[in-house]
């Protein structure tokens, strides 16, 4: 069955030449020319990822993002911003992009970085946890990458597919230190070229999700000048 995306953007240039792309590659393109809308198709067409421009008619692509990790946590999102977005492109990753990329931008890096998202994605089951495919429970936390489930206190917690795939490769490198450089690699699946910010974000993110107090957590612990490390409480 092929893979189903969703282009948001007020462009039309930018939204003919996408949907060019996807589709020469095998996917299935609905597109949408302001917020408003792409909510509306994300409910009727079910897309399996999101292109999202922040700059749109109506409802503004953060409104955008925000709303759709309200109701759909583990729909991936990759978010396009003009050049010096600077600001809008670390609010985006805060409020649940996966990824993101800045015009002008290379159509093949594009497609790329869907297919690498969407590849990660059908990965994380198979992957698993070192020890164990499919459940790790660390101190509060429970792991089960089969029902793409976290859990703290027996209580679910909701992350965003990048949020899960962090989560799942820092646990399965549990007490090895992993520089930033590392996880962009293995956790997004291409070289950011140094940009290492959305590591940091993701981190911050995930932590005010799993930790009890994100200022002084148990289990990402920030390794200065290099990374970050995986603990936890031993099981009583």
């Amino acid at each position: 069955m092929s893979r189903k995306v969703l282009v948001v953007d007020d462009e039309p240039s930018i939204v003919k030449l996408v949907q060019f792309n996807l589709e020469k590659e095998g996917f299935v393109v609905e597109v949408a020319s302001d917020g408003q809308t792409a909510l509306e198709k994300v409910k009727e067409a079910q897309p399996d990822l999101i292109v999202l421009d922040l700059m749109l008619p109506k409802v503004d692509g953060l409104e955008v993002c925000k709303q759709i990790r309200k109701e759909n946590g583990h729909l991936p999102i990759l978010m396009l911003t003009a050049k010096n977005e600077e600001f809008d492109k670390v609010l985006g990753l805060e409020l649940g992009a996966d990824d993101y990329m800045t015009k002008p931008f290379s159509p093949r890096e594009l497609v790329a970085r869907v297919k690498a998202i969407l590849r990660r994605m059908e990965a994380l089951r198979e992957q698993g946890i070192p020890g164990d495919p499919t459940f790790l429970k660390v101190g509060d936390l429970e792991i089960d990458t089969e029902g793409y489930e976290v859990r703290k206190k027996g209580d679910p917690v909701d992350l965003t597919p990048k949020e899960f795939e962090l989560l799942i490769h820092l646990a399965g490198h549990r007490g090895k230190v992993l520089s930033r450089d590392q996880l962009l690699n293995a956790v997004w699946d291409y070289d950011f070229i140094g940009d290492t910010r959305i590591v940091d974000v993701h981190v911050s993110h995930l932590r005010e999700k799993v930790e009890e107090d994100s200022r002084n957590p148990i289990y990402i612990k920030t390794v200065r000048g290099i990374g970050y490390k995986f603990e936890g409480p031993k099981e009583s």
